[in-house]
């Protein structure tokens, strides 16, 4: 990353969002401080992906005058993983503040707070100064354990948390007021989703060989009984396999989602009601939901293991682990399928077309199933490609009705996401 602009996570009622920071630096005798976002909005993605696709592609925003502004397209998705020490968990301040204040929960609080001045002095946001005046704890924070230490230190640190009880909410709803995700060009979006995907598989590649150099294990070697790399016959069922229920992630031409789907009498049921698929731009938000499970009529409640999945993500021991099989990218398809057979991924069409007809399915609406027929031009396309024969005659270009009808399917299933 360019050294002066920084990815940074924030942890929001939407969930967990990367932009991007460029802490203070003196230009022309001034010093400044900015962040990825306009005069009205402080940008922030869901997916790392987003924002690859965004600062490759984007032409107005407040970081373009910055001096290191030009080393930032080039970078990798992956150089634009926030560190785990520019991570700021603003909505978990008030579980964090219930801790001891030991020197851990201290640190972290000191981060959060220097972060959200920051935030607060470049977009003018007046309420979180006012909170953060409102205990003298906040401003004692960088000195350590210190100033808690004691009668008056335990007074100023219940101080601090009685602020934090009543008026942390003032705080996250001024940032969630100034956050927004703009719209990303869907062919960056769909590079950087492949651009990740292949750093993810050197990287495991790497790993393996130098284990297998060296002769130790990597995790996928370990015969833990939870470990997921063993046989079917010699490993423990995840948490979803005991459930019957997949986590599952939608990648779409603008964005990411996750959300929940299980088979009830060989027929996919997804989490979700009247059609549309409840989906959430990050593991946070889709675990809040379910804790606080604020639908009580969503589809997979018929499922009977349902409540456990509430129990488990209720007491905070839930995670969201999306097998492979479950992710399903439609980022780039119809612009591939219109190219030509060449330019398309079967593994990756295959998977989204069981998504759009396990959709079609679920909604009682046959289209999908009948457009991937092989005796349609869509159908038979798809089948080349997923299940190739030397035998068979391949299709002729051009494939424009095919690309026109799969985007139709694709526009029917994002207009079924309803987002959290």
């Amino acid at each position: 990353m360019a050294s002066d602009i920084v990815p940074i996570q924030l942890s929001l009622t939407e969930g967990d969002l990367v932009t991007l920071w460029a802490p203070r630096w003196r230009e022309d005798g001034e010093e400044w401080e900015a962040f990825l976002g306009d005069d009205d909005n402080l940008f922030a993605f869901p997916e790392v992906t987003q924002l690859a696709a965004f600062v490759r592609t984007a032409t107005g925003h407040d970081l373009l005058d910055h001096p290191s502004w030009s080393v930032v397209p080039d970078l990798s998705v992956e150089e634009l993983v926030p560190d785990d020490t520019r991570s700021y968990d603003v909505i978990g301040v008030p579980e964090v503040v219930a801790e001891d204040p030991d020197t851990w929960t201290i640190g972290e609080l000191s981060e959060i707070t220097d972060m959200l001045r920051s935030i607060a002095e470049v977009c003018e946001l007046d309420a979180i100064d006012e909170v953060l005046g409102a205990a003298p704890a906040f401003g004692m924070l960088h000195q350590g354990t210190l100033p808690f230490a004691g009668r008056e230190g335990a007074r100023l640190w219940a101080q601090m948390v009685d602020v934090v009880a009543k008026r942390w909410d003032e705080v996250v709803d001024a940032l969630d007021g100034i956050v927004r995700t703009p719209e990303v060009d869907p062919a960056a979006l769909a590079a950087a989703v492949k651009e990740l995907s292949a750093q993810q598989v050197a990287v495991a590649d790497a790993d393996a060989t130098i284990a297998a150099d060296d002769g130790t294990e990597t995790d996928d070697d370990e015969t833990d009984d939870t470990d997921e790399s063993l046989p079917e016959a010699d490993r423990s069922p995840t948490f979803w396999e005991e459930v019957g229920i997949d986590p599952i992630r939608i990648v779409t031409d603008t964005a990411t989602y996750l959300s929940l789907r299980c088979y009830l009498n060989d027929k996919a049921v997804f989490l979700g009601s009247d059609g549309k698929i409840d989906v959430f731009p990050s593991e946070r938000a889709l675990l809040r939901w379910i804790a606080d499970e604020s639908d009580d009529t969503h589809a997979l409640n018929a499922a009977s293991t349902w409540p456990e999945v509430v129990e488990a993500a209720t007491s905070g021991e839930l995670e969201v682990q999306v097998e492979e099989m479950n992710s399903y990218s439609l980022a780039g398809l119809t612009a591939d399928i219109a190219a030509g057979t060449l330019d398309v991924d079967p593994g990756q069409l295959e998977l989204a077309c069981g998504l759009l007809v396990d959709l079609g399915d679920w909604v009682g609406n046959d289209d999908a199933r009948a457009a991937l027929a092989e005796s349609h031009p869509l159908g038979w396309l798809v089948s080349f490609l997923v299940r190739p024969n030397p035998t068979r005659l391949a299709p002729s270009p051009p494939f424009t009705a095919e690309a026109k009808r799969f985007r139709e399917l694709a526009d029917d299933l994002v207009a079924r996401l309803r987002t959290h």
